[in-house]
C-alpha cells in the first residue's frame, strides 16, 4: 500500500490534474459515506417482482451464469423474489443498466466501482475474501516465454494489451505505475491495445498475439485451474500491491427492507459444496465479507486521481 501511494503521489506531482469524487446530481449523500442515500420519498422506491443480477464481465458471461446459480437460488429463497442472471458484455453496459433501472444487484469490478457509485447509484457492501478474511488481487504484467520481454522496460517499442478503460488492473493501475515508476506512456513508448476482457488479454499473450498484457491475477489463476491455459504459457514480469476485488451491492432505490434482505442473502450464503465455491476457490475466495466504499476503495480513487479520471455521467 505504501508503494502504491508513493507511486500515485509521484504521478500527481508530475502534473496530472486531480479528479474529485462526487455523485451525479440525481443522487444525495447526506451522511457523507460517498454512496447514494436510499430515497426517503416512497414514490422513488422500487420493489420489483424479479431481481436482476449481473457479474462483472471479466470473462465470458456464460462461465458465470452456472457459477452463480446456487447463490441466486439462495437469494431468491431469502428475498421471496424471482432472480435472473443478466449477462453483460462490458463495464459500460453494466453501469448503464443500473442507471436506467434495469439492474438491481451487481458485482462491479474494482475499477468501475467508483463510476457505478457516482453515475448509477450503486451501493456496494460486500466482497469475496479468503477463509482467513484476507481479500484482494494483484495486477500483473505478463508476457510469453521467448517474447524478448524480460522486464517491464523491454515493453518499449512493443504492444501492451489493456482490457478496458474502466478496469483497474486492466488499465488504470498499470497506466499510473508505468508512468510514475518507469517513465513509460502509451503511444509514445509502446503500442496500446484494448482486448475488452481479462481472459482475452491472457489468451492473447498465451497465443503470442500480444507481447505483453496487464491483467488481474485472480482471473489468470482461475483460467489455469480450468485448463483454459497452461501455467508455462505466460511469464509474470511485474506484480503490484494488493487491490480490493469485485464489490457487490444494490441499486440505491430498492426499498430499505429489500436491501436488507439482499444483504442477508450475501451474509448467510453457505459456500461449502456450492457452484460459487467450485469456481471461486480457484482464486482463493471462500466467503463474503463486509466492506465500505469510502474506506476500501480509497486507494482506487487515488489511482483515478492519478489518471485524471472524470466521474461526469453522460
Amino acid at each position: 500500500m505504501k508503494r502504491l501511494l508513493a507511486t500515485v503521489a509521484a504521478f500527481l506531482i508530475a502534473g496530472a490534474a486531480s479528479a474529485e469524487f462526487a455523485l451525479d446530481a440525481r443522487y444525495a449523500d447526506a451522511d457523507g459515506d460517498l454512496i447514494a442515500d436510499i430515497p426517503t420519498d416512497p414514490a422513488k422506491l422500487v420493489d420489483p417482482d424479479t431481481l436482476i443480477f449481473a457479474y462483472t464481465p471479466v470473462e465470458d458471461p456464460a462461465v458465470y451464469a452456472e457459477a452463480w446459480k446456487d447463490f441466486l437460488d439462495h437469494l431468491a429463497a431469502v428475498t421471496g423474489k424471482k432472480v435472473q442472471f443478466f449477462p453483460v458484455q462490458s463495464n459500460a453496459a453494466q453501469i448503464e443498466a443500473m442507471r436506467a433501472g434495469r439492474l438491481h444487484i451487481a458485482g462491479f469490478n474494482t475499477g468501475s466501482n467508483p463510476l457505478a457509485v457516482a453515475c448509477a447509484g450503486f451501493r456496494p457492501f460486500t466482497m469475496m475474501a479468503r477463509a482467513d478474511g484476507s481479500f484482494g488481487y494483484e495486477m500483473e504484467i505478463i508476457t510469453y516465454p521467448g517474447s524478448g520481454v524480460e522486464k517491464v522496460e523491454d515493453i518499449k517499442g512493443k504492444q501492451l494489451a489493456f482490457t478496458s478503460e474502466t478496469s483497474n488492473s486492466g488499465f488504470k493501475a498499470p497506466s499510473a505505475i508505468l508512468k510514475a515508476d518507469f517513465g513509460m506512456e502509451p503511444g509514445r513508448d509502446f503500442e496500446p491495445a484494448f482486448s475488452g476482457k481479462h481472459d482475452n488479454s491472457i489468451l492473447g499473450v498465451a497465443n503470442k498475439d500480444y507481447a505483453a498484457a496487464s491483467i488481474a491475477n485472480s482471473v489468470r489463476k482461475r483460467m489455469i485451474a480450468r485448463d483454459v491455459i497452461k501455467e508455462d504459457q505466460v511469464r509474470i514480469i511485474y506484480t503490484s500491491q494488493t487491490f480490493p476485488t469485485t464489490g457487490y451491492g444494490v441499486a440505491h432505490n430498492l426499498t430499505p427492507a429489500l436491501q436488507d434482505k439482499i444483504k442477508e442473502a450475501f451474509r448467510t450464503f453457505k459456500w461449502e459444496g456450492s457452484s460459487l465455491q467450485a469456481e471461486f476457490e480457484k482464486s482463493g475466495e471462500a466467503q463474503f465479507v463486509p466492506i465500505t466504499f469510502k474506506d476500501d476503495w480509497a486507494v482506487i480513487r487515488k489511482i483515478d486521481d492519478a489518471n485524471n479520471v472524470s466521474y461526469a455521467c453522460q
